[in-house]
């Protein structure tokens, strides 16, 4: 028995006593049926985003929408309303264009290759797709399977240019059969015992295989470059009311937080500082100020509050009921700018 059959065996016995419980996991032994629809929505879900934060938004998903035939029926503004908070707007868009495009096929392609075609659908979400869903042989990488392989090897290469050798390696030790838990097995060793501060080195099934342990000091695994310091931006959100309710815009379908129920501003996502021009005239008050963290930038976002006359040319939006807003689907962002308006009121 070589090494690779070795630390596939050692994982898939640990896996089998301590996998975790998640709303979108078939347990291992079960003997159910994987279904595509929910590992791909899941997967999609949890794209830089936590577990802890995922699980109810995929209850909430598969209770209104149990089938991916259901959620491509579904209007795209009710699917965004449902994601608002989970961030990554553009996920939600490809998650239904996906979502269409496999209710006209009849149902998910089951290879890998095929996956890869679909909108939205990454190498490592195809392949997820592929293993955990179909059984297939894939090898799906995520940053838990990429600290695991990393120490396992001790692969000294910094992020991103080690990610070849780790998926090189990574597909070294995929075994044939059971592929899928496998590669969740490798998740969970990740999230609970690899972890990226202070690994618990003791507890682990392949503890006696890595190298990395074996350097004395495993937590230096995967290399990371350093972190170059983000831009930051500044703008305005606009809280208009009148008669109790509120004036919300829909974002453009592309850019940022595209085609979300939004708060409107000053188009801080085009600039990089704000504009003291305000939508209407009259008496405006200063009502706060949130600070939010994008992938590629930090905004402080300044909040202005109007309550007062109706205006007429206000251009395309909509009134929405101030006491109701929690219906709208805000984002995260305009959610606490709305949050603090309201407080200033």
């Amino acid at each position: 028995m070589d090494a690779s059959e070795t630390i596939s065996e050692l994982l898939l016995a640990w896996y089998d006593r301590h996998a975790r419980t998640l709303p979108w996991r078939i347990p291992p032994g079960s003997g159910e049926t994987p279904d595509p629809y929910r590992i791909w929505l899941s997967e999609v879900m949890l794209q830089q985003t936590t577990t802890g934060a995922v699980a109810p938004y995929f209850r909430k998903f598969t209770e209104r929408w149990p089938t991916v035939q259901a959620l491509a029926a579904a209007p795209e503004e009710e699917v965004m309303a449902a994601w608002a908070g989970l961030g990554y707007y553009s996920r939600a868009r490809n998650l239904i264009a996906c979502a269409r495009e496999v209710a006209a096929m009849g149902g998910f392609p089951d290879s890998e290759e095929a996956l890869r075609q679909l909108p939205g659908l990454g190498a490592y979400t195809a392949a997820a797709v592929a293993a955990i869903g179909f059984g297939k042989r894939a090898v799906p990488v995520d940053a838990n399977v990429e600290r695991v392989v990393a120490r396992l090897f001790a692969i000294g290469d910094p992020l991103p240019g080690a990610r070849k050798p780790i998926r090189a390696h990574a597909g070294a030790i995929t075994p044939d059969a059971r592929a899928g838990d496998f590669a969740q097995a490798m998740m969970d060793l990740g999230a609970g015992v690899c972890t990226p501060r202070d690994p618990k080195c003791l507890l682990c099934p392949v503890n006696a295989h890595c190298i990395a342990r074996k350097t004395g000091d495993p937590a230096r695994f995967p290399v990371k470059a350093a972190k170059k310091a983000k831009p930051e931006r500044s703008g305005t959100a606009f809280w208009i009311e009148r008669n109790g309710a509120v004036w919300l815009v829909t974002r453009p379908g592309k850019g940022m937080l595209g085609g979300m129920r939004a708060l409107p501003d000053d188009g801080w996502s085009a600039r990089s500082d704000g504009s003291d021009e305000t939508p209407i005239p009259g008496q405006w008050k200063a009502g706060g100020v949130v600070r939010h963290g994008f992938t590629h930038f930090n905004l402080t976002l300044g909040v202005a509050v109007y309550a007062g006359e109706a205006f007429d040319a206000l251009g395309d939006g909509e009134w929405w009921p101030s006491d109701k807003l929690d219906e709208a689907g805000l984002p995260t962002l305009f959610a606490k700018a709305a949050a603090l308006a309201r407080s200033s009121l």
